[in-house]
């Protein structure tokens, strides 16, 4: 498996997969540092844990279909030290694991690392209890927890250093699609969001793979003289809160995830907005408080919303 860490592999790693470059971003960490532990549930290719795997088999643990215990497991393993990365599917990890999740790590604020790239409508036919558009709303609700979502294949490597490094319960959800964002390095600061495009009229604030589509609307935006701003804004927990203050200069913010409406990203920005009286309206793109059944994933993306498109037109009407 090959190395990158230099700046001038940007344009590389931002066009694979987030969660291949987060099974290299794996290897490079451990090597790094020896305390570094890999736990998985029976899903270790899916999660691209098997190169660590083979590169360190005595710090790596496949528990089978047993994600509590997993969680629990992690729990034993930092308060001896060690920093384990936990990996398996976003709804196992949020909802089938999420007592152990508040009360093992939270709770004592253990030094635990939780990925997932299975989430939102990834998992496309296996429709309903696979689908994830709940996870941020629960992990952010969870006092000690930081939550992240990387926007492409860079910054998964970047994320996934930046949370190694990290003191405390972290949840970061890692893209499987190839979606190119950054063309350039980056200082990449947990709790700090990234403006990809600068405007005056109006701004998306984006997570995720949503963030791509937000640059497709900004652009067809500048087409009819709306000049958008886009905000990356990977860390959903803590909120960068300056820059929706920031935001909240323009005629409207538009906030974009593929996460439901309500207590993701979406949710923040606007509880940020109405505790601090900014008298600027907030349109939540997203999945709307609903089931999404089963079919493709970009199919099921298209129907509920979570396109260019459907940024734009939200923009547009709240404008």
């Amino acid at each position: 498996m090959s190395s990158f860490t230099a700046a001038n592999d940007v344009n590389r790693l931002a066009k694979m997969p987030g969660r291949d470059v987060y099974g290299i971003a794996l290897v490079e960490i451990g090597k790094e540092n020896k305390d570094i532990v890999v736990l998985g549930a029976d899903a270790m290719g899916s999660c691209r844990c098997t190169e660590f795997q083979k590169e360190f088999p005595e710090r790596t643990f496949n528990v089978g279909i047993a994600e509590a215990n997993m969680v629990g497991m992690a729990a034993g393993l930092a308060t001896c030290g060690k920093i384990p990365f936990v990996n398996t599917f976003g709804f196992l990890l949020s909802m089938r694991a999420c007592e152990a999740v508040r009360t093992d790590l939270c709770y004592p604020n253990l030094n635990v690392k939780l990925v997932t790239s299975m989430f939102g409508l990834i998992a496309g036919t296996g429709g309903t209890t696979h689908h994830s558009h709940e996870d941020l709303a629960i992990m952010r609700s969870f006092p000690n927890m930081t939550v992240i979502e990387a926007a492409d294949g860079f910054e998964t490597m970047k994320a996934a250093k930046a949370i190694a490094k990290h003191v405390g319960p972290v949840y970061l959800r890692v893209g499987r699609d190839k979606v190119p964002v950054y063309e350039r390095d980056y200082d990449f600061q947990i709790g700090k969001g990234v403006i990809l495009r600068k405007g005056k009229d109006a701004t998306i604030i984006a997570c995720g793979i949503l963030v791509s589509r937000a640059l497709q609307a900004a652009a067809e935006l500048a087409k009819s003289k709306i000049d958008v701003q886009v905000i990356n804004m990977h860390t959903i927990k803590p909120l960068d809160r300056e820059k929706v203050m920031q935001a909240a200069k323009g005629k409207v913010i538009v906030t974009a995830e593929e996460h439901s409406i309500i207590g993701g990203l979406g949710g923040a920005v606007a509880e940020f907005v109405a505790e601090e009286g900014l008298k600027v309206p907030v349109k939540r793109v997203g999945i709307q408080d609903v089931f999404c059944g089963i079919g493709p994933t970009d199919e099921l993306r298209a129907k509920h919303g979570l396109t260019a498109e459907a940024i734009r037109d939200a923009l547009r009407k709240a404008l």
